[in-house]
C-alpha cells in the first residue's frame, strides 16, 4: 500500500483481491474445495458420456485432467466449454475402461474410466457464473495422451481410497500421500541465477494468497529468494530479489505465529507460511541479515509521530496498523479493516461541517444500537464463561466478499461451494447494509479499505454478472449509492474526504482503542462492551497443543469462518491527533491554559500580574520566530570554540537577547561569553564542589545554579556577585529549571522541590526563593521540566524512570519505565501534549502525556547526554562527541554534526533559533552558526 509517504508498508495501492486474473488460463486454485491440494495434470482426450462411440469419438474434446487430493478436474483447451469437477465423494468407481476389440477410443490401453453421480461444471464458455451440478449417474472416458494409465491410475485410486475414510483416517492418509510426494521433489538449482549464489535455507512451506494455501519448497540464497510449488501453479517458480524487498513482517496465520510477509518491487507481496515457529523465526533471521536485503525502517513509534504530527495520512495510518496487527489483502480472515465513518446514506449533500454526519467512533458497530445492545447486554449476562456479547465478528472473510463480488466473484464461488448468496441478502445498497449493521441481530461488520480508494469499481458489476434477481422482482446489478453521491468514484472520494477531515481525525484514536488497542482485550473491552467470541482472539487457543484431529480442524473451520481479532498493538490509550483549530493553532483533545490561573497562583503565593499586553504579543512573536527558524539548525556550521574549563561543561545557556553565552563547569566555575566571537567576559568561582546547573532569568541579569555541595546560588549578571545561596537538598542538585515564577530543583537525594521565584528585574537582591512543596521519588533524579503552561512537570531518574507531575496540587500523574538507564535530559513540546527523553541507553523516546503512550523511540548507536527540543525539530548530543539534529515532525535526520573530542554533556539553542552552544567533556564551549 505505498502513497505518498513512500513507505514499504504501503506498497499495495488496491487489494491483492482486486488484481486481475490471467485471462489465458481458467484453471485456478479457487476452483478446489478451501484446503485441498492439487498435484498434477496430464493431457487427455474426453468422450462424452451417453453417447455412441462414434459420436463420442466426434465429439471429443483435448483437455488437461489436474489431479487433486479431493476431486479430479477436466479442463478443456475449448474455452466454450465447461470444466469439470469429479469428487471423490461422489465417484462410484475409476478404473481402466475395456470397451470392444476394435474400439476407436482405445488404441493404447490408456482409457480412465469415472463412473460418478455428480459432475460439477464450471466457466462454460469462460463465463464466471455459480456452478452446476449435474446430478445423475454417468461414466466418463478419458484417453492419455502421453503417459501411460497405470503410474496415474494407482495414485488416483490411493486418493478416492482416502475419500472413503474416516474424517481423522482421511486427513492422515491424504497428509501422507502429500508429504511423501513432496519428499520426490528437490530444489531445482538450474533456477540459481549464477554459480556464486550459495543456499542459506531450504525449508517446506506453503504461499498462501486469499482462499489458497499453495505447498512449495522455500530456497533463501545469498540473492534471492525462491518458492517452487510443487504443482507448478500458477508458475513453476517465483524469484524474489533480495535487492527489490522493502519490508519483511512476522506474521499470524490461523492464530499462530508461523507466516512471514515480504513486500517487494513496486506493489508486490509474498505470505509464506511455514510448519512452525522456530522454523519461521529461522527464515526471518536469515533473511534480514543477508547483506542484500536492505529493508526500509518503518518502526510502529515512528508513525505514530508522523501520523500525530499529520504528516501522514488517517487513511496511510490505518493501513499501517492493519499491516503491524498481522492484517493481509492475502489472508481473508485478517483482511485489513477499516470503521465506518458516516451515519448519513439519506441527505442529498453530504455536510462534513455537522457531526451528526458522523458514526460514534468511541463505541464498537454493536453498540451503536441501545436497544439491540440491551438485548446483547441481557443474553451476556445470563451466559457462562467464556462469554462474548457478539457472536460474530467486523470482519470475517465472508464479510470481505460481501463487498468485493462484483469484482472476486471466484473467490465468493469459492467461499460458498459454487453459489453467490441469496439475492437480497447481499450487496446491494450502502444505506441498507448501514442500516442492517445498527439493527441486524447479528451484524456489527465494519468497512474494507476500499471504500476510501477511488474509483470505487467494487461497486459496478462491470462483469455483468448474473447475481440473481430479489424478492421485489428486480435484477442484482450495481451497489445503489447514497443520494449524496453521483458515482462510486465520488462516493469513494467523499468518504475518503471524511476519513481525512477533523471530526474523524479528532476521534479515531478512540476507534484505534477498540480495534487494535487497549479496550480490545480485559476489563477495557467489557466496559467498551467491545467483547467478541473467544476464539477471535490471539492466544485463546493453542493450536500445535491439540492432538484430536477433529477438535483441531474444528477450531480451524471457526477461526476461518469467524474471523481473527487484530493483534492487540497498543495497552494504553492510543494518542489524538493533531488538528489545525479555526484560529490556526495546533491542538489536541486537552486544553491546556497559556499561563497559570489567577486562583492557583494565589493558592501558592504568587502575584498573578500579568505582563502588558504588548508585552506579551512581542514575547510570543520572538519565541515563534526562534521556534520556526529551528529548521535552519540543518544548516549549522561551527563558528568558534573555547577551551573554556578545567573540567566537564555540565550545563551552557544563551541570554535572551541572544548576545551572551553562559557555561558551568565540574571545576566549579560560572563563565560568560560574547556570542561574537566566544570572547570571554567573566569567570567566576562559587563552591569547592562541581556545578551542575544554570537557569537563566527572562531579563538574563540573574542565574540561578545548581551545584553538588547541595546549594542553590542566585548570582546577579548585573552587579557581579552572589545574592543569595540556598540549602536545597541532602545530596547533589542535579538540575535547575525556571518558567513563569516557578523554580523546581532535582536531587540526588531522590526529589524534586518546587519554588516560588521571582527575580528583580533591576539585578539586586529581591525576594528569597520560597519552598512550596516537594516531590519524592524512589530513587535519585537527574533531570526536570516545566511545560509551557507551568501545570506540569517532568523528572527524569537514574533508573530509567520518567514521572509526570502535577504542579496545581503536587500529585504524581504518571510514572513510565521508559529507559534502561539514566535520563539524561526531558523536554516538553510547546503545547505540554509530549514528553522528550534522551537516555544512556542511546534511546530518543517520545510519550504522550494524555495516554501514556510512546509514539517514538529511535536508537542513536551511542549513549545520550542532553538535548532541546521544539516540538518538531531536536537537538541530541551523545557520547561519541556527535550533535545530532532530527526532525520528528517527519521522523527523519536532518544533521550529524562532529567537533568535540569527548561526549556532548550539554547543550543550548539561541531564543533566535540562529545559534546553538555545545559544552562536552574535552572542557571545551562550541558555539554554531546557522550559515
Amino acid at each position: 500500500y505505498r502513497h505518498s509517504t513512500g513507505m514499504a508498508f504501503g506498497s499495495q495501492t488496491s487489494s491483492l483481491l482486486l488484481d486481475k486474473q490471467d485471462g489465458t488460463k481458467r484453471f485456478s486454485l479457487l476452483l478446489l474445495e478451501p484446503g485441498e491440494i492439487y498435484f498434477e495434470d496430464f493431457s487427455v482426450i474426453f468422450y462424452p458420456s451417453g453417447l455412441s462411440e462414434t459420436a463420442a469419438f466426434k465429439r471429443k474434446q483435448r483437455g488437461r485432467l489436474k489431479l487433486c487430493s479431493k476431486s479430479v478436474l477436466f479442463d478443456p483447451e475449448n474455452v466454450s466449454q465447461p470444466i469439470l469437477k469429479f469428487s471423490f465423494r461422489d465417484v462410484k468407481s475409476l478404473g481402466q475402461w475395456t470397451g470392444a476389440l476394435l474400439s476407436k477410443l482405445d488404441t493404447k490401453g490408456s482409457v480412465l474410466s469415472i463412473r460418478t453421480n455428480q459432475v460439477t461444471e464450471m466457466k462454460e464458455g469462460n463465463m464466471i457464473s455459480p456452478y452446476k451440478f449435474q446430478k445423475m449417474h454417468r461414466e466418463c472416458l478419458f484417453s492419455l495422451t502421453y503417459v501411460g494409465l497405470d503410474d496415474v491410475l494407482a495414485r488416483m485410486q490411493q486418493l478416492y481410497k482416502a475419500s472413503t475414510l474416516g474424517f481423522v483416517d482421511q486427513r492422515a492418509m491424504i497428509t501422507s500421500i502429500v508429504r511423501a510426494r513432496q519428499a520426490m521433489v528437490s530444489f531445482n538449482a538450474g533456477w540459481l541465477e549464477s554459480l556464486y549464489e550459495k543456499i542459506v535455507v531450504e525449508a517446506t512451506g506453503d504461499r498462501v494468497t486469499p482462499l489458497v494455501q499453495n505447498p512449495g519448497r522455500i530456497v533463501l540464497t545469498n540473492a534471492f529468494l525462491y518458492f517452487q510449488p510443487f504443482n507448478k501453479e500458477p508458475e513453476v517458480v517465483l524469484k524474489v530479489k533480495l535487492s527489490s524487498m522493502e519490508q519483511i513482517v512476522k506474521r499470524r496465520y490461523l492464530l499462530r505465529q508461523v507466516g512471514i510477509e515480504i513486500f517487494y518491487g513496486e506493489s508486490s507481496n509474498l505470505l509464506l507460511v511455514l510448519a512452525t515457529t522456530l522454523e519461521r523465526d529461522h527464515l526471518y533471521d536469515e533473511l534480514v541479515s543477508q547483506p542484500e536485503a536492505r529493508l526500509q525502517d518503518t518502526g510502529q513509534e515512528h508513525m505514530t509521530l508522523k501520523w500525530q504530527n499529520g504528516v501522514i495520512s488517517n487513511y496511510d495510518y490505518l493501513m499501517y496498523l492493519n499491516s503491524m496487527a498481522d492484517r493481509s489483502f492475502n489472508d481473508l480472515t485478517q483482511y485489513p479493516v477499516f470503521p465506518w465513518t458516516v451515519c448519513d446514506f439519506e441527505s442529498r449533500e453530504l455536510d462534513l461541517q455537522d457531526p451528526r454526519t458522523f458514526r460514534d467512533l468511541t463505541k464498537p458497530i454493536g453498540a451503536l444500537n441501545l436497544e439491540r445492545l440491551e438485548r446483547l447486554k441481557t443474553r451476556y449476562s445470563e451466559m457462562p464463561e467464556p462469554k462474548f456479547l457478539y457472536g460474530s465478528h467486523y470482519s470475517t472473510p465472508g464479510y470481505v466478499l460481501f463487498y468485493l463480488v462484483r469484482v472476486v466473484p471466484e473467490y465468493l464461488l469459492c467461499l460458498h461451494n459454487g453459489r453467490f448468496d441469496h439475492p437480497d441478502r447481499m450487496f446491494n445498497s450502502v444505506a441498507d447494509t448501514w442500516e442492517n449493521c445498527l439493527t441486524g441481530a447479528a451484524d456489527v461488520k465494519e468497512l474494507i479499505p476500499e471504500f476510501y480508494q477511488p474509483p470505487g469499481d467494487f461497486l459496478l458489476n462491470k462483469l455483468n454478472l448474473s447475481l440473481g434477481m430479489k424478492q421485489d422482482r428486480s435484477k442484482v446489478h450495481h451497489v445503489a449509492l447514497p443520494p449524496w453521491a453521483k458515482g462510486p468514484e465520488d462516493m469513494t472520494r467523499k468518504l475518503r474526504e471524511a476519513l481525512e477531515g477533523p471530526y474523524v481525525s479528532q476521534n479515531l484514536h478512540h476507534w484505534i482503542d477498540l480495534i487494535f488497542g487497549y479496550k480490545q482485550r480485559g476489563p477495557a473491552a467489557i466496559k467498551a462492551l467491545n467483547v467478541f467470541y473467544h476464539l477471535t482472539y490471539e492466544g485463546s487457543v493453542d493450536l500445535d497443543s491439540i492432538r484430536d484431529p477433529n477438535e483441531r480442524a474444528s477450531l480451524e473451520d471457526q477461526i476461518l469462518e469467524f474471523g481473527q481479532t487484530p493483534r492487540q498493538l497498543f495497552t494504553q490509550p492510543h494518542p489524538q491527533r493533531k488538528t489545525v483549530s479555526t484560529s490556526g493553532a495546533t491542538t489536541t483533545g486537552l486544553s491546556l491554559t497559556s499561563d497559570l490561573s489567577v486562583e492557583s497562583v494565589e493558592m501558592q503565593g504568587l502575584s498573578p500580574d500579568p505582563p502588558s499586553t504588548n508585552e506579551a504579543v512581542a514575547a510570543v512573536a520572538e519565541a515563534s520566530e526562534g521556534l520556526s527558524s529551528w529548521r535552519q539548525l540543518a544548516n549549522l556550521k561551527m563558528s568558534c570554540n573555547q577551551r573554556a574549563h578545567k573540567e566537564s561543561v555540565t550545563t551552557v545557556a544563551f541570554s535572551h537577547d541572544n548576545q551572551t553565552v553562559f557555561s558551568v563547569a565540574q571545576d566549579t566555575t560560572l563563565k560568560m561569553f560574547s556570542v561574537n566571537g566566544l570572547q570571554q567576559l567573566r569567570s567566576v568561582s562559587f563552591s569547592s564542589l562541581a556545578l551542575s546547573s544554570c537557569a537563566v532569568m527572562p531579563d538574563s541579569r540573574t542565574l540561578v545554579l545548581g551545584s553538588w555541595d547541595n546549594n542553590i546560588y542566585v548570582y546577579s549578571v548585573e552587579f557581579g556577585h552572589v545574592l543569595e545561596s540556598v540549602l536545597a537538598h541532602d545530596d547533589a542538585v542535579s538540575s535547575v529549571h525556571w518558567q513563569n515564577d516557578l523554580l523546581l530543583t532535582s536531587s540526588w537525594d531522590t526529589c524534586v522541590k518546587v519554588w516560588r521565584y521571582r527575580p528583580e528585574s533591576s539585578g539586586k537582591k529581591g525576594p528569597s526563593p520560597l519552598f512550596l512543596a516537594e516531590l519524592e521519588h524512589e530513587t535519585e533524579v537527574n533531570c526536570v521540566n516545566i511545560d509551557a503552561s507551568s501545570k506540569y512537570a517532568v523528572s527524569g531518574t537514574v533508573d530509567g524512570s520518567l514521572i509526570i507531575w502535577n504542579l496545581e496540587d503536587q500529585t504524581m500523574l504518571s510514572q513510565h519505565s521508559v529507559h534502561s538507564d539514566v535520563v539524561k535530559a526531558v523536554c516538553f513540546s510547546p503545547d505540554g501534549q509530549r514528553v522528550l527523553s534522551a537516555g544512556a541507553d542511546q534511546y530518543l523516546k517520545v510519550l504522550d502525556v494524555n495516554t501514556g503512550t510512546e509514539i517514538y523511540s529511535k536508537s542513536a548507536g551511542e549513549g545520550l547526554r542532553c538535548a532541546a527540543w521544539n516540538g518538531d525539530i531536536v537537538l541530541v548530543g551523545g557520547d561519541s562527541g556527535n550533535l545530532h539534529v532530527w526532525d520528528l515532525v517527519e521522523v527523519k535526520p536532518m544533521a550529524t554534526l562532529r567537533r568535540h573530542k569527548g561526549a556532548i554533556t550539554c547543550l543550548a539553542v539561541s531564543p533566535n533559533g540562529k545559534h546553538v552552544v555545545t559544552g562536552g567533556e574535552d572542557k571545551t564551549v562550541v558555539l554554531w552558526s546557522v550559515t
